[in-house]
């Protein structure tokens, strides 16, 4: 996610996260950006949501949340970001400024803090 965020420093880069639990990632899937303007803001395509989905309803792995970029801003959540925060328990990883933080949306646009700690 850091390598893909550095190669395209000018937009937003987003993609889903798989994973076993809620806090657990086994897996993060790039997918295209395409909000209206992907310098400001982004929007999964939702042809691999929909996939995702399906996927998930057939047995395979669980859709446990996605991450974008914040090209030109920090790596906490931005209003946009709260306002699109309404499925309770998906984990919004957001990256800038070459770091990674974990989010827990908790209902009614509200994204806490979680630990983030990387393993191979």
């Amino acid at each position: 996610m850091l390598a893909e965020a550095a190669r395209a420093p000018e937009r937003e880069i987003c993609g889903l996260l798989f994973g076993t639990s809620g806090e657990h990632v086994a897996a993060a899937h790039s997918c295209a950006n395409v909000a209206a303007d992907p310098s400001r803001a982004f929007e999964i395509d939702p042809l691999a949501l929909i996939a995702a989905h399906k996927a998930q309803r057939g047995g395979g792995p669980n859709l446990i949340g996605w991450y974008h970029s914040h090209p030109n801003g920090r790596p906490e959540p931005s209003p946009c970001d709260r306002d699109a925060a309404n499925e309770v328990g998906k984990l919004w990883l957001i990256i800038a400024q070459g770091n990674v933080r974990a989010w827990r949306a908790t209902g009614a646009g509200t994204l806490l803090e979680i630990p983030l700690e990387l393993v191979d």
